[in-house]
């Protein structure tokens, strides 16, 4: 198996950045979707059913499959012979920073249901505030990954 991850080894890491960029701009998008939501389109009427089917499909398609395929590509990596030197700190803070989107991602998801059932409470500052949730784990990944100390 370590030789085919091996042979695949630029094959994966494309399909890894691929998903991740598709994964992050999702991350990006919805809570800048529930801040329109909120602050303008409130809830009751057919520009708030639009929203939850634009939340929806974000979310269900582009989202959930761009984070299964980071995770599933990140993971063939971490297994690759060769490519993660655990005796460092770089793959154990890209670890937690991978933990910390997948939360904010769940996060986001049960947000979308609160929207759905109209028991939305978060203000539109809150949702610009974890905003930067993602920015922040985004940077820990990147500087970690490229200077690998």
């Amino acid at each position: 198996m370590g030789d085919f991850l091996s042979d695949a080894y630029f094959w994966t890491k494309s399909l890894h950045i691929v998903s991740v960029i598709a994964w992050m701009a999702g991350l990006f998008y919805l809570p800048r979707l529930f801040v329109y939501h909120v602050e303008v389109v409130g809830s009751g009427n057919e520009t708030d059913d639009l929203f939850q089917t634009m939340e929806r499909r974000l979310l269900k398609a582009i989202m959930n499959p761009a984070m299964i395929s980071s995770w599933i590509f990140g993971l063939c990596l971490v297994v690759t012979p060769g490519v993660v030197d655990w005796s460092l700190v770089w793959p154990w803070t890209k670890g937690i920073s991978i933990i910390g989107m997948t939360w904010f991602h769940m996060w986001l998801a049960a947000r979308r249901k609160d929207f759905m059932s109209g028991t939305n409470t978060l203000t539109g500052r809150r949702y610009r505030m974890m905003n930067e949730l993602p920015t922040v784990l985004m940077i820990v990944i990147v500087f970690s990954v490229v200077f690998k100390y």
